[in-house]
């Protein structure tokens, strides 16, 4: 039987790096885990400890993974625009990022109003609740995550795909600027519901949905970005 010629090392390499970009853009493999180390990769891909090596080097040098000796390698990023855009706004003015992340969440919360469907409202209860929970726990960096993952739902919602991977990409921009405006301790009366915002989508109301999004962009301790 002819099984055709073997791939030629250099597009075998190719392949392995899109198989491990697709984990990261999938999200089978978060920003901040870390990933199966080289011995579970050549198994799992059934190719060379130097193939793996290399797709491994090449995602690390566009920004996506970075590799810690003695701890293993993890996920920075989503994608290489990802990338790009965390190092070009990192000196952004707060006020700005939130005047972007404003615009883009009342667009998507509208669009989310009018296209979700049980699944994504399913998904944003579970998200709320587990932002609440995060709220709770007095942690703050998971109150961040938690935050930042129920915004992404609700974009998600929109089912515009282009704007849903913008958002993506400008996911470490917009974790920055909640990050610092958070702090590192939360405060009762910093507290914001989003159980309107979520209610508005659930009951098909575009306008109420968008001002709710545009609300919560600025309100969080705002005072410190116009301080500024």
């Amino acid at each position: 039987m002819n099984l055709g010629p073997m791939p030629r090392p250099a597009a075998l390499a190719d392949r392995v790096i899109a198989r491990l970009r697709a984990e990261i853009t999938s999200g089978s493999w978060p920003v901040g885990s870390r990933i199966p180390t080289e011995p579970e990769l050549v198994e799992q891909l059934g190719v060379a400890r130097n193939t793996v090596r290399e797709a491994v080097r090449a995602l690390a040098h566009n920004g996506l993974l970075d590799i810690r000796q003695g701890s293993g390698t993890y996920v920075v990023a989503t994608s290489e625009l990802a990338v790009v855009m965390q190092r070009r706004f990192a000196d952004a003015e707060p006020l700005h990022v939130a005047e972007l992340r404003g615009a883009l969440e009342a667009t998507a919360a509208s669009l989310a109003a009018e296209r979700r469907t049980d699944a994504d409202l399913r998904q944003l209860d579970a998200l709320l609740e587990r932002r609440e929970r995060a709220w709770d726990s007095g942690d703050a960096e998971s109150f961040v995550e938690a935050d930042a993952t129920l915004h992404l739902a609700v974009v998600a919602a929109s089912h515009n795909d282009v704007l849903t991977a913008l958002y993506a990409d400008l996911g470490h921009v917009l974790r920055d600027y909640l990050r610092a405006d958070v702090g590192t301790e939360l405060r009762a009366e910093d507290h914001l519901d989003h159980a309107r915002l979520v209610a508005a989508i659930r009951a098909a109301e575009p306008d109420r949905a968008a001002a709710e999004a545009r609300e919560h962009a600025f309100y969080c301790r705002f005072s410190r970005v116009t301080d500024r």
